[in-house]
């Protein structure tokens, strides 16, 4: 055999030894991954199990056990979930951009479709009481009573613009800016904000001592206020898309608004201010507390009950690692809350168009 030949047969055998190793990892997972994929094929198979299941009972009118979408809810958790799990121990798995801005390693693109339609069996859940009675003007109104409580509450022209910006993204933040909804995953809570019965009546009850400050300012809003009160007479306040924002807003975020200036000023990304109000319909106690801190984005959050009202709200909701979480600052807190962008972009939309009428 001459030089070259046997040149050519080491350089045979040692691609054969360099590759091996790959063929063979590809060939044969770790039973850790192998059991992670399972898991990951057991969710999605659930997912899809529960989605025909809905489709088929609405589209038979059957009637829906009580709280439909929460088994819907849980089952997209456990496919999210499943897939970083999957992901943290096979990065390979790390796919292609969504349109819905999950993060790739949590959310595989070619599911997208059973999220669609995951989003169409809550709309027709969810869907208003036939004696709901909306607004043609949902997002306009929402920007509008925001402002008016803010310069109800000594707040400067732009800072008041603030506030309702920062108020259409919590309507987007709860309902997808869809008015008058109910809840698949509640009996408690219902309306364009989300309020239950006692949030309703705290809201009522401060709307009631600013009243006289807001026909000062604006009258014409007064006015409108006046009618929408007559219209929601003998009903749920909470379906009427008025009054349930209006009282939304004071039960729990008017009374922060006076704290915007120095939120702006820390949070100048539109969206983290956003993200900060949502918390204060989440976690109000700590919330309040970190904005009271001085050192708001290092404020740091321990109790379980908190953490488990955040996982509630798909923050540090997806995944063994984030799950196994005890403690977590407002910095952490914030950047987690990624599966609330979409829905804030669309609020900054939104709010672009109003303003540019």
């Amino acid at each position: 055999m001459g030089s070259r030949q046997l040149a050519a047969v080491a350089f045979a055998a040692v691609a054969f030894f360099v590759a091996a190793p790959a063929v063979a990892q590809k060939a044969a997972p770790t039973p850790k991954q192998s059991e992670a994929l399972a898991a990951y094929e057991r969710a999605l198979g659930d997912f899809k199990t529960i989605l025909a299941e809905r489709r088929r009972q609405i589209e038979a009118k059957e009637p829906l056990p009580n709280l439909p979408g929460q088994a819907l809810y849980l089952a997209r958790v456990a496919v999210i979930s499943s897939y970083k799990d999957l992901t943290d121990v096979m990065p390979s798995r790390i796919g292609r951009p969504n349109k819905f801005e999950i993060p790739p390693a949590y959310f595989d693109a070619d599911i997208e479709p059973l999220v669609d339609e995951y989003s169409k069996l809550f709309d027709i859940m969810e869907a208003p009481p036939a004696n709901a009675q909306n607004s043609a003007t949902p997002f306009k109104d929402v920007v509008d009573l925001a402002v008016a409580i803010a310069r109800a509450k000594g707040l400067a022209p732009d800072h008041a613009a603030a506030a309702g910006r920062i108020s259409l993204g919590l309507f987007f933040a709860e309902t997808n800016g869809k008015q008058n909804v109910r809840n698949g995953r509640s009996n408690t809570y219902m309306g364009s904000f989300q309020t239950g019965p006692s949030e309703d009546r705290n809201g009522r009850r401060k709307w009631g001592a600013i009243k006289g400050d807001i026909a000062t300012i604006d009258p014409g809003l007064s006015a409108r206020d006046d009618k929408e009160e007559a219209r929601a007479r003998g009903t749920d306040h909470r379906f009427n898309h008025w009054t349930n924002v209006r009282d939304g807003l004071m039960n729990a975020h008017a009374d922060v608004f006076h704290e915007i200036p120095a939120i702006v000023k820390t949070l100048p990304d539109p969206i983290d201010q956003m993200k900060l109000f949502e918390l204060i319909q989440i976690v109000p106690t700590p919330t309040r507390s970190a904005l009271k801190s001085g050192d708001l984005l290092n404020y740091r959050v321990s109790s379980p009950t908190i953490m488990k009202h955040l996982r509630n709200n798909s923050i540090f909701a997806f995944g063994q690692a984030d799950r196994a979480r005890t403690s977590a600052s407002f910095r952490e807190i914030l950047g987690a809350m990624w599966l609330f962008n979409r829905k804030f972009e669309k609020a900054m939309a939104k709010y672009a168009e109003i303003k540019g009428r």
